[in-house]
Protein backbone atom coordinates (compact mmCIF):
# COMPACT_ATOMS: atom_id res chain seq x y z
CA UNK A 1 0.00 0.00 0.00
CA UNK A 2 2.93 2.32 0.66
CA UNK A 3 4.16 1.76 -2.89
CA UNK A 4 0.67 2.14 -4.36
CA UNK A 5 0.05 5.59 -2.87
CA UNK A 6 3.69 6.66 -2.71
CA UNK A 7 3.56 7.40 1.00
CA UNK A 8 4.28 5.75 4.34
CA UNK A 9 1.27 4.48 6.25
CA UNK A 10 1.38 3.78 9.97
CA UNK A 11 1.51 0.03 10.33
CA UNK A 12 2.73 -2.51 12.82
CA UNK A 13 3.54 -6.16 12.08
CA UNK A 14 0.49 -8.34 12.62
CA UNK A 15 0.76 -11.45 14.82
CA UNK A 16 0.06 -14.84 13.27
CA UNK A 17 -1.26 -16.60 16.38
CA UNK A 18 -4.69 -14.95 16.71
CA UNK A 19 -7.60 -17.32 17.44
CA UNK A 20 -9.81 -15.54 14.88
CA UNK A 21 -9.65 -13.03 12.04
CA UNK A 22 -9.77 -9.38 13.10
CA UNK A 23 -10.24 -6.36 10.88
CA UNK A 24 -8.21 -3.25 11.57
CA UNK A 25 -9.35 -0.07 9.79
CA UNK A 26 -7.47 3.21 9.62
CA UNK A 27 -8.41 6.36 7.67
CA UNK A 28 -5.89 8.70 6.06
CA UNK A 29 -6.30 12.11 4.42
CA UNK A 30 -4.09 12.20 1.32
CA UNK A 31 -3.41 15.14 -0.93
CA UNK A 32 -1.72 15.32 -4.31
CA UNK A 33 -1.77 18.35 -6.62
CA UNK A 34 -4.78 19.97 -4.91
CA UNK A 35 -6.71 16.68 -5.01
CA UNK A 36 -7.87 15.49 -1.58
CA UNK A 37 -8.56 11.82 -0.93
CA UNK A 38 -9.96 10.27 2.23
CA UNK A 39 -8.62 6.72 2.15
CA UNK A 40 -9.60 3.96 4.56
CA UNK A 41 -7.40 0.87 4.59
CA UNK A 42 -8.83 -2.23 6.27
CA UNK A 43 -6.32 -4.92 7.12
CA UNK A 44 -7.54 -8.50 7.67
CA UNK A 45 -5.29 -9.40 10.57
CA UNK A 46 -4.85 -13.15 11.10
CA UNK A 47 -6.58 -14.18 7.88
CA UNK A 48 -5.63 -17.74 6.97
CA UNK A 49 -3.51 -18.29 10.11
CA UNK A 50 -5.98 -20.52 12.00
CA UNK A 51 -5.92 -24.31 11.83
CA UNK A 52 -9.66 -24.32 11.15
CA UNK A 53 -10.12 -21.86 8.29
CA UNK A 54 -13.76 -22.71 7.67
CA UNK A 55 -15.14 -19.38 8.96
CA UNK A 56 -12.20 -17.14 8.01
CA UNK A 57 -14.43 -15.16 5.64
CA UNK A 58 -17.14 -14.45 8.26
CA UNK A 59 -15.40 -11.51 9.95
CA UNK A 60 -14.82 -9.87 6.55
CA UNK A 61 -18.44 -10.37 5.41
CA UNK A 62 -19.76 -9.08 8.75
CA UNK A 63 -17.57 -5.97 8.51
CA UNK A 64 -18.77 -5.17 4.97
CA UNK A 65 -22.41 -5.72 5.99
CA UNK A 66 -21.93 -3.44 9.00
CA UNK A 67 -20.75 -0.60 6.75
CA UNK A 68 -23.75 -1.18 4.45
CA UNK A 69 -26.09 -1.15 7.46
CA UNK A 70 -24.63 2.14 8.74
CA UNK A 71 -25.19 3.75 5.33
CA UNK A 72 -28.73 2.33 5.14
CA UNK A 73 -29.61 3.71 8.58
CA UNK A 74 -28.34 7.12 7.54
CA UNK A 75 -30.33 6.89 4.30
CA UNK A 76 -33.55 6.02 6.18
CA UNK A 77 -33.31 8.97 8.57
CA UNK A 78 -35.93 11.71 8.27
CA UNK A 79 -33.21 14.33 8.49
CA UNK A 80 -30.26 12.83 6.70
CA UNK A 81 -26.93 14.29 5.60
CA UNK A 82 -25.56 11.98 2.92
CA UNK A 83 -23.51 14.79 1.38
CA UNK A 84 -21.36 15.16 4.49
CA UNK A 85 -21.69 11.55 5.63
CA UNK A 86 -18.37 9.70 5.85
CA UNK A 87 -18.99 6.73 3.59
CA UNK A 88 -17.14 3.76 5.09
CA UNK A 89 -18.40 1.19 2.59
CA UNK A 90 -15.64 -0.95 1.08
CA UNK A 91 -15.20 -0.11 -2.60
CA UNK A 92 -12.36 -2.48 -3.47
CA UNK A 93 -10.98 -5.72 -2.11
CA UNK A 94 -7.39 -6.38 -3.14
CA UNK A 95 -7.22 -10.15 -2.70
CA UNK A 96 -3.59 -11.24 -2.54
CA UNK A 97 -2.79 -14.74 -3.75
CA UNK A 98 0.31 -16.66 -2.71
CA UNK A 99 2.62 -17.30 -5.69
CA UNK A 100 2.54 -21.09 -5.36
CA UNK A 101 2.08 -21.76 -9.07
CA UNK A 102 -0.36 -24.60 -8.22
CA UNK A 103 -3.66 -22.73 -8.38
CA UNK A 104 -5.97 -21.27 -5.78
CA UNK A 105 -6.40 -22.68 -2.28
CA UNK A 106 -9.83 -23.72 -1.04
CA UNK A 107 -9.90 -20.78 1.39
CA UNK A 108 -9.34 -18.40 -1.55
CA UNK A 109 -12.23 -19.78 -3.57
CA UNK A 110 -14.63 -19.92 -0.61
CA UNK A 111 -13.80 -16.41 0.58
CA UNK A 112 -13.98 -14.78 -2.87
CA UNK A 113 -17.28 -16.55 -3.57
CA UNK A 114 -18.71 -15.14 -0.33
CA UNK A 115 -17.42 -11.65 -1.15
CA UNK A 116 -18.15 -11.29 -4.87
CA UNK A 117 -21.73 -10.07 -4.26
CA UNK A 118 -20.61 -7.56 -1.62
CA UNK A 119 -17.44 -5.91 -2.90
CA UNK A 120 -15.37 -5.33 -6.05
CA UNK A 121 -12.67 -8.01 -5.97
CA UNK A 122 -9.35 -7.49 -7.74
CA UNK A 123 -7.17 -10.62 -7.45
CA UNK A 124 -3.45 -9.95 -7.14
CA UNK A 125 -0.52 -12.35 -7.19
CA UNK A 126 1.82 -11.20 -4.44
CA UNK A 127 5.62 -11.50 -4.49
CA UNK A 128 5.56 -12.09 -8.24
CA UNK A 129 9.37 -11.99 -8.37
CA UNK A 130 9.56 -15.44 -6.74
CA UNK A 131 8.44 -17.33 -9.88
CA UNK A 132 9.57 -17.17 -13.49
CA UNK A 133 7.65 -15.33 -16.20
CA UNK A 134 6.59 -18.60 -17.87
CA UNK A 135 5.33 -20.04 -14.59
CA UNK A 136 3.62 -16.74 -13.80
CA UNK A 137 1.69 -16.75 -17.07
CA UNK A 138 0.55 -20.35 -16.50
CA UNK A 139 -0.42 -19.46 -12.95
CA UNK A 140 -2.54 -16.52 -14.16
CA UNK A 141 -4.38 -18.72 -16.65
CA UNK A 142 -4.99 -21.39 -14.01
CA UNK A 143 -6.33 -18.83 -11.49
CA UNK A 144 -8.77 -17.31 -13.99
CA UNK A 145 -9.91 -20.79 -15.08
CA UNK A 146 -10.61 -21.80 -11.47
CA UNK A 147 -12.47 -18.55 -10.75
CA UNK A 148 -14.71 -19.05 -13.80
CA UNK A 149 -15.37 -22.75 -13.10
CA UNK A 150 -16.34 -21.94 -9.49
CA UNK A 151 -18.60 -19.05 -10.45
CA UNK A 152 -16.54 -16.35 -8.71
CA UNK A 153 -17.25 -12.93 -10.20
CA UNK A 154 -14.27 -10.61 -9.90
CA UNK A 155 -14.35 -6.92 -10.81
CA UNK A 156 -14.05 -6.28 -14.54
CA UNK A 157 -12.81 -2.91 -15.72
CA UNK A 158 -15.65 -1.25 -17.66
CA UNK A 159 -15.50 -1.18 -21.46
CA UNK A 160 -18.66 0.81 -22.20
CA UNK A 161 -16.80 4.13 -22.33
CA UNK A 162 -15.00 4.56 -25.65
CA UNK A 163 -12.28 6.71 -24.09
CA UNK A 164 -11.05 3.91 -21.82
CA UNK A 165 -12.54 0.80 -23.48
CA UNK A 166 -9.35 -0.22 -25.24
CA UNK A 167 -7.03 0.06 -22.25
CA UNK A 168 -9.56 -1.54 -19.89
CA UNK A 169 -10.07 -4.48 -22.24
CA UNK A 170 -6.31 -4.99 -22.36
CA UNK A 171 -6.08 -4.80 -18.55
CA UNK A 172 -8.95 -7.28 -18.10
CA UNK A 173 -6.93 -9.75 -20.16
CA UNK A 174 -3.97 -9.34 -17.76
CA UNK A 175 -5.90 -10.23 -14.59
CA UNK A 176 -4.85 -11.24 -12.01
CA UNK A 177 -2.16 -8.60 -11.70
CA UNK A 178 1.23 -9.85 -10.54
CA UNK A 179 2.94 -7.29 -8.32
CA UNK A 180 6.07 -6.69 -6.33
CA UNK A 181 6.04 -4.25 -3.42
CA UNK A 182 8.86 -2.55 -1.61
CA UNK A 183 9.31 0.26 0.88
CA UNK A 184 13.04 0.40 0.19
CA UNK A 185 14.78 2.55 -2.40
CA UNK A 186 17.63 1.15 -4.46
CA UNK A 187 19.93 3.07 -6.75
CA UNK A 188 19.76 2.21 -10.43
CA UNK A 189 22.10 4.38 -12.40
CA UNK A 190 21.62 7.91 -11.09
CA UNK A 191 18.08 7.35 -9.83
CA UNK A 192 16.75 6.05 -6.51
CA UNK A 193 13.73 3.84 -7.19
CA UNK A 194 11.50 1.53 -5.16
CA UNK A 195 12.73 -1.99 -5.67
CA UNK A 196 14.28 -5.16 -4.34
CA UNK A 197 17.99 -5.90 -4.57
CA UNK A 198 19.04 -9.49 -5.25
CA UNK A 199 22.46 -11.04 -5.96
CA UNK A 200 21.35 -11.67 -9.53
CA UNK A 201 19.96 -8.17 -10.10
CA UNK A 202 17.34 -5.59 -9.12
CA UNK A 203 13.55 -5.83 -9.34
CA UNK A 204 12.09 -2.36 -9.89
CA UNK A 205 8.54 -1.96 -8.64
CA UNK A 206 7.55 0.59 -11.28
CA UNK A 207 9.17 -1.21 -14.21
CA UNK A 208 6.33 -2.75 -16.27
CA UNK A 209 8.71 -5.41 -17.59
CA UNK A 210 9.24 -6.63 -14.03
CA UNK A 211 5.67 -6.64 -12.66
CA UNK A 212 2.13 -5.26 -13.08
CA UNK A 213 2.36 -2.71 -10.29
CA UNK A 214 2.06 0.34 -12.56
CA UNK A 215 -0.92 -1.22 -14.36
CA UNK A 216 -2.65 -1.88 -11.01
CA UNK A 217 -2.06 1.68 -9.83
CA UNK A 218 -3.29 3.12 -13.13
CA UNK A 219 -6.47 1.01 -13.11
CA UNK A 220 -7.18 1.40 -9.42
CA UNK A 221 -6.47 5.06 -8.76
CA UNK A 222 -6.47 6.99 -12.01
CA UNK A 223 -8.83 5.26 -14.43
CA UNK A 224 -11.53 3.29 -12.59
CA UNK A 225 -11.81 4.66 -9.05
CA UNK A 226 -15.15 6.36 -9.71
CA UNK A 227 -16.55 3.29 -11.47
CA UNK A 228 -15.72 1.11 -8.45
CA UNK A 229 -17.55 3.57 -6.19
CA UNK A 230 -20.55 3.44 -8.52
CA UNK A 231 -20.46 -0.37 -8.63
CA UNK A 232 -20.42 -0.45 -4.83
CA UNK A 233 -23.47 1.80 -4.61
CA UNK A 234 -25.50 0.58 -7.59
CA UNK A 235 -24.81 -3.14 -7.36
CA UNK A 236 -23.47 -4.34 -4.01
CA UNK A 237 -25.19 -1.86 -1.70
CA UNK A 238 -28.43 -2.03 -3.69
CA UNK A 239 -28.48 -5.82 -3.25
CA UNK A 240 -27.94 -5.46 0.51
CA UNK A 241 -30.56 -2.69 0.74
CA UNK A 242 -33.18 -4.77 -1.06
CA UNK A 243 -32.50 -7.76 1.18
CA UNK A 244 -32.76 -5.67 4.38
CA UNK A 245 -35.97 -3.91 3.31
CA UNK A 246 -37.52 -7.26 2.47
CA UNK A 247 -36.51 -8.51 5.91
CA UNK A 248 -38.27 -5.46 7.37
CA UNK A 249 -41.41 -6.48 5.47
CA UNK A 250 -41.31 -3.92 2.66
CA UNK A 251 -42.04 -4.90 -0.92
CA UNK A 252 -42.74 -3.28 -4.30
CA UNK A 253 -45.82 -5.46 -4.87
CA UNK A 254 -48.69 -6.50 -2.63
CA UNK A 255 -50.33 -9.88 -2.04
CA UNK A 256 -52.26 -9.49 -5.33
CA UNK A 257 -48.95 -8.95 -7.18
CA UNK A 258 -49.86 -5.33 -7.93
CA UNK A 259 -47.57 -2.33 -7.26
CA UNK A 260 -47.80 -1.03 -3.72
CA UNK A 261 -46.48 2.27 -2.39
CA UNK A 262 -44.14 2.71 0.56
CA UNK A 263 -46.97 4.48 2.44
CA UNK A 264 -49.35 1.58 1.85
CA UNK A 265 -46.72 -0.89 3.03
CA UNK A 266 -46.08 1.24 6.11
CA UNK A 267 -49.80 1.42 6.96
CA UNK A 268 -50.15 -2.31 6.42
CA UNK A 269 -47.18 -3.09 8.67
CA UNK A 270 -48.53 -0.59 11.24
CA UNK A 271 -51.93 -2.31 11.29
CA UNK A 272 -50.27 -5.72 11.57
CA UNK A 273 -48.13 -4.41 14.43
CA UNK A 274 -51.16 -2.96 16.26
CA UNK A 275 -53.09 -6.22 15.78
CA UNK A 276 -50.12 -8.15 17.11
CA UNK A 277 -49.97 -5.84 20.14
CA UNK A 278 -53.71 -6.31 20.76
CA UNK A 279 -53.34 -10.06 20.45
CA UNK A 280 -50.45 -10.11 22.92
CA UNK A 281 -52.36 -7.77 25.25
CA UNK A 282 -55.35 -10.13 25.17
CA UNK A 283 -53.09 -13.12 25.82
CA UNK A 284 -51.51 -11.34 28.81
CA UNK A 285 -54.97 -10.34 30.12
CA UNK A 286 -56.21 -13.94 29.83
CA UNK A 287 -53.09 -15.20 31.55
CA UNK A 288 -53.62 -12.65 34.33
CA UNK A 289 -57.27 -13.69 34.78
CA UNK A 290 -56.26 -17.38 34.90
CA UNK A 291 -53.55 -16.63 37.45
CA UNK A 292 -56.00 -14.65 39.61
CA UNK A 293 -58.50 -17.52 39.45
CA UNK A 294 -55.81 -20.03 40.37
CA UNK A 295 -54.73 -17.81 43.25
CA UNK A 296 -58.32 -17.41 44.48
CA UNK A 297 -58.78 -21.19 44.39
CA UNK A 298 -55.54 -21.67 46.34
CA UNK A 299 -56.64 -19.11 48.95
CA UNK A 300 -60.09 -20.71 49.32
CA UNK A 301 -58.51 -24.15 49.74
CA UNK A 302 -56.11 -22.73 52.32
CA UNK A 303 -59.02 -21.03 54.13
CA UNK A 304 -60.98 -24.30 54.23
CA UNK A 305 -57.94 -26.10 55.57
CA UNK A 306 -57.52 -23.48 58.32
CA UNK A 307 -61.20 -23.76 59.25
CA UNK A 308 -60.88 -27.53 59.44
CA UNK A 309 -57.83 -27.26 61.68
CA UNK A 310 -59.59 -24.66 63.86
CA UNK A 311 -62.67 -26.88 64.23
CA UNK A 312 -60.49 -29.86 65.12
CA UNK A 313 -58.58 -27.85 67.72
CA UNK A 314 -61.87 -26.45 69.14
CA UNK A 315 -63.32 -29.95 69.42
CA UNK A 316 -60.15 -31.25 71.05
CA UNK A 317 -60.17 -28.33 73.50
CA UNK A 318 -63.83 -28.99 74.42
CA UNK A 319 -63.14 -32.68 75.03
CA UNK A 320 -60.15 -31.90 77.23
CA UNK A 321 -62.21 -29.32 79.20
CA UNK A 322 -65.05 -31.82 79.71
CA UNK A 323 -62.60 -34.46 80.87
CA UNK A 324 -61.05 -32.05 83.37
CA UNK A 325 -64.49 -31.09 84.76
CA UNK A 326 -65.41 -34.77 85.26
CA UNK A 327 -62.19 -35.32 87.18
Amino acid sequence: MDSLFNTTFDSTPSPHNLPAVKLKAKTYDLQEKNVNLKLTIVDTVGYGDQINKEDSFKAIVDYIDTQFEMFLQEELKIKRSLVTYHDTRIHTCLYFISPTGHGLKSIDLVCMKKLDSKVNIIPIIAKADTISKVELQRFKIKIMSELVSNGVQIYQFPTDDDTIAEINSAMNALLPFAVVGSTDFVRVGNKAVRGRQYPWGTVIVENENHCDFVKLREMLIRTNMEDMREQTHQRHYELYRRMRLEQMGFSDVGADNKPISFQETYEQKRQEHLQELQRKEEEIRQMFVERVKEKETELKDAEKELHSKFDALKKQHAEEKKKLEED
